[in-house]
């Protein structure tokens, strides 16, 4: 909590902060990006296609691409002036991850217990690396490298990320790298700040990145969410900063009324050099995991409001469009005879949170292009 020591966490491991610092300042993910580019982060590797699976499903793995094609077909973002990041590899993991944890995912079976697929145990390691954990660690980079992007242009997004519940020594709820204590972790080094707030807006609670930096004074957080949902972590509550608990089925104007009073809240308590935002759109009214009834232009209001918040008061900040999911997969009654068992689990095979829902990902680019318009971003384009 920011209130407690400014330990760093998560620790390092065994061989020490110099380690971790000699591994940040030697990484490669902190990328010069001329001005030509704006500070909108994607790669077409961020759109997971596996086998298959993506389509036994309501969730859209190629969210990410979707959210930027609206931007560039409708001519509010040119393609070539997005940055597209590297990806993160072992040496930038392991400043957060034990290498034990990286090792574990060596084992596909380890792997669908963390995205919570039972299907992908079956399938071979080499293939689960480079269709599932490849995308995962593409996004990490570009989360680590949007930090820098914030600093340097006062704002940026990354269109992904926002892995929150994995922390460095646990995976789950889809989430398998921590990116947001990995960003934070390399600015600390690399942009020389001393100071992060974390606004997670997230339907769930994010018990990563709470976890991860329980004992550091250098994180505030702030985590709105729906209490009466899954993670359910009681330990990682006690880490965080500032919560807002919400009920299930809370709607459009007491949210953004809640939302209100905790930024006015935050601004007396913390005075950030970075904000890391992880704007989850599972609030939206329909989600069934996220259980509560914000609108579209309830959600795109939220995300003016926490830049508006930053830049009123000239702090840089970094937007994660939250990739946490939650997956279930109803195992089928032995007593089903196998043809039917088949078609009954891949029937009821989904992915129900994390805002996935097939409408999230123009929710997302509406919110963008809305702050474009009121000048909180400035995309470039002519109708930007």
């Amino acid at each position: 909590m920011a209130s407690s020591s400014a330990s760093a966490s998560p620790a390092p491991g065994p061989a020490g902060e110099p380690l971790r610092r000699k591994r940040i300042l030697s990484s490669k993910l902190y990328l010069d990006v001329p001005s030509s580019k704006v500070p909108v982060v994607y790669s077409p590797a961020y759109d997971i296609s596996f086998l298959g699976l993506e389509k036994l499903h309501p969730f859209d793995s190629a969210k990410w691409g979707r959210i930027c094609r609206y931007l560039t077909r409708e001519g509010h973002l040119e393609k070539k002036r997005v940055v597209e990041p590297l990806e993160a590899c072992k040496e930038d993991l392991l400043v957060v991850h034990p290498e034990a944890y990286l090792n574990s995912l060596k084992c596909s079976f380890r792997v669908a217990l963390i995205v919570e697929v039972p299907p992908v145990s079956l399938v071979p390691n080499w293939i689960v690396q480079k269709k599932l954990l490849h995308p995962f660690r593409k996004q990490v980079g570009g989360s680590i490298l949007s930090a820098k992007l914030a600093l340097e242009r006062g704002w940026s997004i990354n269109v992904g990320g926002g892995f929150h519940h994995c922390s460095a020594e646990e995976g789950g709820g889809f989430c398998v790298y921590a990116d947001i204590s990995l960003c934070i972790q390399f600015a600390f080094v690399r942009l020389n700040i001393s100071s992060v707030l974390i606004i997670d807006l997230d339907a769930h609670q994010g018990n990563g990145h709470e976890k991860d930096f329980a004992n550091d004074g250098r994180v505030y957080t702030l985590d709105m969410y729906n209490a009466g949902i899954y993670p359910f972590d009681f330990t990682a509550k006690q880490y965080i900063d500032q919560k807002i608990e919400l009920a299930s089925g809370t709607k459009t104007d007491e949210y953004l009324e809640q939302l209100d009073k905790a930024l006015e809240v935050c601004k007396s308590r913390f005075q950030p050099q970075l904000i890391v935002y992880n704007a989850g759109t599972d609030i939206l009214d329909g989600d069934p995991l996220g259980r509560l009834k914000v609108s579209p232009e309830g959600v795109i209001n939220r995300d003016e409001k926490v830049f508006r918040f930053a830049k009123d008061q000239n702090i840089p900040l970094l937007m994660l469009t939250s990739g946490e999911i939650l997956l279930h997969f109803v195992v089928c009654s032995p007593s089903h005879k196998s043809d039917n068992a088949v078609f009954l689990c891949t029937n009821h095979f989904a992915v129900l949170s994390g805002g996935y829902m097939k409408s999230s990902a123009r929710v997302i680019a509406d919110s963008i292009i809305n702050l474009s318009n009121k000048d909180l971003i400035e995309l470039g384009s002519q109708l930007g």
